[in-house]
Parts: C-alpha cells; structure tokens; sequence
C-alpha cells in the first residue's frame, strides 16, 4: 500500500512539475534570444507568487531567476521563502542557485541542464546546481531536474538559430 501511495504522490508532484514549469516556458517569449525565465511558486497555496525572465542586457545579475527573486522580494516583503519552489527553465547557474539558497527557497525545479547548455557553446559556469547546494552548509535544498527537458532544450536550440 505505501508503494502505491508513493507512486501516486510522484505522479501528482510529476504533474505540478510540469504545470509550473509550462508557465515558465511562457515566460520565455519575453526574451527568445536568452530563454530563461522562472516561476515562484507557494506550494501550500499552490500558486505563483512571482515571476522573472532573463534581462541580463539590462543588468547582468538579472538572470531569470533572480529576477523572480527580486521581484518577489520587492511585491511580497515578509513572504515565507521556505514555502516557496522555483521553476527555471534551465539549471541555475552558480549565483542564481546559491541566491536561491540564500533566500531559503527549499526546491529547485529545472528543464535543460548545464551540460546541454554547454554543449550549445553557450556562456556557461560549470558548476552543477547539486554541487552548490552540497556545498552550502547552513541550508538544505531539494534539485529536480529535466521536468519538460525536451520543450526546454528546443527552446536553447530555437535561440542559437536567432
């Protein structure tokens, strides 16, 4: 019976997974050039609190997930950060996981991973989303990767054509 109830509980998560990251996908056509864009979301809510895509061109800290960040922490001041999951489309790069980790946001759900993304010949640091959580002591945090991988990596491989 607990096997059952597990499976069952992954395939609502799997579902949740897939259901946030699409908004994220959206959120890609605010810049196809640079397709990373984020969702934070209030799982015992379920809803997205804030959102962010990549406007690096404006400020080069402003990835699309720090820009979710920014923005939840200036529309939500007090917010619970440690009931909060973020949706990315691509692993976080080492700032954008260790920002994650700094606010205290306890899951990260990514589509493409690092490797595809280096392997595009993209501007990557490559430094796994896993390796700095490890490595920071003073919190934990959960990383998911490769939910909607395929519909992410076509949207890398669509913006290297642009």
């Amino acid at each position: 019976m607990g096997d059952r109830r597990e499976f069952l509980l992954s395939l609502l998560m799997q579902s949740e997974h897939e259901r946030y990251m699409r908004r994220a996908i959206a959120l890609t056509a605010n810049n196809p050039r640079a397709p990373y864009a984020a969702v934070l979301v209030d799982a015992a809510k379920n809803e997205i609190v804030a959102e962010g895509w990549n406007k690096s061109r404006q400020n080069p800290l402003l990835h699309g997930e720090t820009d979710a960040i920014n923005t939840c922490a200036n529309q939500k001041p007090g917010i619970d950060w440690t009931k909060l999951t973020l949706y990315t489309t691509a692993e976080p790069c080492p700032m954008c996981t260790a920002a994650a980790m700094w606010a205290g946001i306890p899951t990260i759900v990514y589509g493409s991973s690092i490797p595809f993304l280096t392997a595009l010949g993209g501007g990557q640091i490559d430094i796994r989303s896993t390796e700095v959580v490890r490595r920071t002591g003073f919190r934990k945090a959960t990383v998911v990767g490769g939910v909607l991988e395929e519909e992410c990596n076509a949207l890398f491989l669509a913006a290297k054509k642009l």
